[in-house]
């Protein structure tokens, strides 16, 4: 288990790369490939946050300084580098029920790269195709947020990995069923009912 003295002596080190993957590591979103895709010092910033905020740990200074770091670095579009690291840094504002203009930019971010079809492409550029992967880690990390959800189209992404289920690699597969079984209820109740539209014809 990281601890808040291992996060803070990591961070004040600048060693993003391990510290993101000492966090990551323990986490059942990992994958090999993930760490070789994110913005080191956002995403190291993201999770020592999400940690400290598991830890009931919000009220050390390290905490803050992260945030305002994570503020800090936000890129003019909205988001931190790619959707991948966005996402990570959407949760980690999100802690505590956190609010703001950042968390604000970076929904939009992720609500206008999102494709026709309901998933993101690895980098942000709409035109590109969709990547699965990026798309089922940030429904992972984001999908129980009632804010993300008023932001972008959960159910025509839910609906494109229900669609797909067979094509999609290990890694895919394992974030989606995660997201899936968290959010279930919430996809359910986002689709009318046939009974439900007879009572009101």
């Amino acid at each position: 288990m990281v601890t808040v003295r291992q996060i803070q002596k990591l961070w004040e080190a600048k060693f993003y790369a391990r510290l993101c993957n000492e966090l990551l590591a323990i986490r059942p979103e990992y994958s090999p490939r993930l760490s070789s895709q994110l913005n080191l010092q956002a995403a190291s910033a993201a999770m020592a946050i999400i940690r400290l905020d598991e830890l009931s740990q919000w009220h050390v200074p390290l905490y803050g300084r992260l945030v305002q770091k994570m503020v800090s670095i936000q890129e003019g579009d909205g988001g931190w580098a790619d959707p991948l690291t966005t996402s990570l840094c959407l949760r980690a504002l999100l802690c505590g029920r956190g609010g703001g203009v950042a968390i604000g930019r970076g929904l939009s971010y992720l609500a206008n790269l999102q494709k026709s079809e309901g998933l993101w492409p690895a980098v942000p550029i709409r035109r590109l195709p969709a990547d699965a992967y990026v798309s089922a880690f940030i429904l992972f990390q984001l999908a129980e947020q009632k804010p993300f959800r008023d932001a972008i189209r959960l159910q025509d992404a839910a609906e494109w990995f229900e669609s797909h289920d067979t094509s999609l690699d290990d890694d895919t597969r394992i974030l989606w069923d995660l997201t899936h079984r968290r959010i279930s209820a919430r996809l359910t109740a986002a689709v009318p009912q046939p009974d439900a539209l007879l009572l009101w014809s």
